[in-house]
């Protein structure tokens, strides 16, 4: 390693020429909200007489740290992997035998020593997944187990150089079919089912409700909301998105943004440039975008600018190849769409954050050169990358021998803890909250305003007793429904009543019911087109509250006014007239 200093070098030139940049934005354009936590939590930060304007401003609060950190510091700071084991201390032998595969060490606690790490993602998979692919551990359980784990988290992370700057825990808690922690909290009807209900001010009701939780839990960036518009029936996408129209996906995705964000939680925007105009899964191979750029610019991007526009934090880029723009190229490893759109035309001034680097495109090249690649091309965090060690020497070396400048990292670490010292100050709920009342509540109502009818009479109760049937594997869907339609006065017994056929995530023609008297789509509702039952309802979602919502339907004690997002062949949006 000729010519590579043995003593760790400081940011401080760097950051003199980029502070003035980032205090004040990104020169040249379009003025965005800076990205940051509601009126109510910026206002509980301390103030003291003492505290300087300087002081307190997030930027220059970051500029001032990142100018201490040594190289290590600067590289450990932009990388965000996941770690095997439900403890930071303590872990099973697999899960060490995990940590040394991935990390050279054995706990999450010793990785975050180790490599000075900006933050971690929490992991995990189920069954109707669409993200299992890249899942290669699970280290969420229960929401106590979690906030033990990010308290341990924190504890390693506070005795870094970057310590003062708070730890970044994230999570893919989307609600729907991607959603990490699932027992003990307030589960939202999936994104499609907001897009059905089309009241912007429910969807941000229910994700303040939701990222007070995450919060309470010590999580701090959602990997939500999904921007993708769903311009094709993508199995990956699907019921993620808020649906196939821009405007109503824009207006969704910036509810989203503003509830989950006045909980002191970072929404991150995804999957840009919008993961929805290719069925094809990013998680097997590179999908391709062909669409024009000015087709992109008006049918996948709104949903992004409406987030930016709300004070988004954080974006991800996503592994897709925009022939358009930079064919060839991963949209993540892209300086024209990362740099010259995201940021020059979209305006974004905040952190842009890979998708998993562990997914087959980004591992076209080793870690190391993956995550150069990604910082060059704009991105600010790599995330999940398939080996620690090697990004971080990669970054290192590539730091300390010119091919990536020391001014592109710099400013990815001043935008990394601005985003932190950002975050800082929010107060956290107390885990009392979780599943209280009133965030089942705003679960429930915006569930209730999904539920779509797209054959038979609006509003008309079903013809009890019932017997609730569905497609393998979903006894506790069946269950759920069971009771919320015994609460609501139905009759319920195993067989030779009334048909509910329900179906979901990944169903097809083979698992409708030709007998069902009623069938219900729990997710995307194409399936629906192929059913013969006389009323045909649509929750996009199987989540409690959407069970409650349809027992009430069912019932005739509530009108499903929902309208479906998406086109279904041969049905209409609804047949409720609205």
């Amino acid at each position: 390693m000729g010519g590579v200093p043995i003593r760790p070098r400081r940011a401080g030139i760097a950051v003199a020429a980029l502070t003035a940049l980032l205090v004040s934005g990104c020169s040249g354009t379009p003025e965005r909200p800076d990205p940051s936590p509601s009126p109510a939590a910026t206002s509980a930060a301390p103030s003291t007489s003492a505290a300087t304007p300087a002081a307190a401003d997030p930027a220059a609060r970051a500029a001032a740290l990142v100018a201490t950190l040594s190289d290590e510091d600067l590289v450990g700071q932009v990388l965000m992997p996941y770690a095997y084991g439900d403890s930071a201390t303590k872990v099973s032998p697999g899960s060490a035998a995990g940590n040394q595969a991935l990390a050279g060490v054995d706990t999450p606690a010793q990785m975050i020593a180790k490599y000075r790490l900006g933050g971690l993602i929490l992991v995990g998979f189920s069954a109707d997944d669409p993200t299992k692919g890249n899942q290669e551990t699970t280290n969420v359980d229960n929401p106590k187990q979690v906030h033990e784990l990010t308290g341990g988290l924190r504890e390693a992370a506070g005795r870094l150089a970057a310590g003062p700057a708070p730890f970044l825990i994230g999570t893919d808690q989307e609600y729907g079919v991607v959603t990490r922690v699932t027992d003990g909290v307030t589960l939202l009807p999936s994104a499609l089912a907001a897009g059905a209900a089309g009241d912007p001010k429910l969807t941000e009701n229910a994700w303040r409700a939701a990222g007070t939780e995450l919060a309470a839990m010590g999580i701090n960036v959602d990997f939500a909301p999904v921007a993708d518009v769903l311009a094709t029936r993508s199995k990956v996408i699907g019921s993620r998105s808020y649906g196939s129209d821009p405007k109503i996906a824009a207006a969704q995705v910036g509810g989203a943004v503003r509830g989950l964000q006045a909980s002191g939680v970072a929404a991150t925007l995804k999957h840009f440039p919008g993961h929805g105009h290719s069925a094809d899964d990013s998680h097997q191979d590179l999908p391709v975008l062909t669409q024009s750029a000015e087709a992109l610019r008006t049918g996948a991007w709104p949903p992004f600018t409406a987030g930016i526009d709300a004070g988004a934090m954080a974006v991800m880029s996503a592994h897709l190849d925009v022939r358009a723009v930079d064919p060839g190229t991963p949209a993540t490893f892209s300086h024209k769409l990362l740099t010259d759109v995201l940021r020059g035309q979209l305006g974004f001034k905040g952190v842009v954050i890979t998708d998993g680097m562990n997914m087959p495109p980004a591992k076209r090249w080793a870690p190391g050169e993956a995550a150069v690649r990604a910082l060059n091309a704009g991105n600010d965090l790599i995330l999940m990358t398939p080996n620690v060690g090697q990004a971080f020497d990669g970054l290192l070396a590539a730091l300390r021998g010119g091919s990536l400048p020391r001014t592109r990292l710099v400013e990815a670490v001043t935008r990394v803890l601005t985003m932190k010292f950002r975050l800082a100050d929010a107060p956290a709920a107390q885990m009392s909250t979780l599943n209280s009342p009133a965030h089942r509540a705003a679960a429930e109502a915006l569930a209730a305003g999904a539920v779509t009818v797209l054959r038979g009479e609006c509003g008309k109760a079903v013809r009890g007793p019932v017997t609730v049937t569905s497609s393998g594997g979903r006894d506790g869907t069946r269950a759920a429904l069971t009771a919320a339609l015994t609460a609501a006065g139905v009759a319920v017994k195993p067989s030779g009543g009334t048909v509910v056929h329900l179906v979901g995530y990944g169903d097809g023609a083979d698992d409708l019911r030709a007998d069902a008297a009623v069938t219900v789509a729990m997710d995307t509702p194409y399936v629906l087109a192929g059913a013969a039952s006389p009323t045909l309802l649509a929750t996009y979602s199987s989540s409690r509250a959407s069970m409650t919502a349809l027992a009430a339907v069912l019932a005739g004690k509530a009108r499903p006014g929902g309208r479906s997002p998406v086109a279904v062949s041969g049905l209409p949006a609804t047949t409720c007239g609205t």
